[in-house]
């Protein structure tokens, strides 16, 4: 049995994949959004770790005077990494 048309007369085969693209994206899930490359995250994570250094630097730098020995300006001191993690 054929189907039944939708209109007086038939759809052209454009209209026909018109209306399957909008059918077809209206039930598909939305694209997940593309990753940046490796190279430009691993860039941008080096750039975060170093601000956060620079952050810890001026916090350890404007400590008072009775927090200077303490367990917390210890802990500020060895933030500094070794040479080669963007420091060269």
């Amino acid at each position: 049995m054929p189907r039944q048309r939708l209109g007086i007369i038939p759809m052209t085969p454009a209209e026909r994949q018109a209306r399957h693209r909008a059918r077809l994206s209206a039930t598909l899930a939305p694209a997940a959004p593309r990753i940046p490359p490796r190279p430009r995250r691993w860039a941008a994570a080096v750039t975060a770790l170093l601000n956060l250094q620079d952050e810890y630097r001026a916090w350890f730098d404007n400590l008072p005077a009775n927090l200077e020995g303490s367990r917390l300006a210890e802990k500020l001191q060895a933030i500094d990494p070794p040479r080669g993690y963007g420091r060269d």
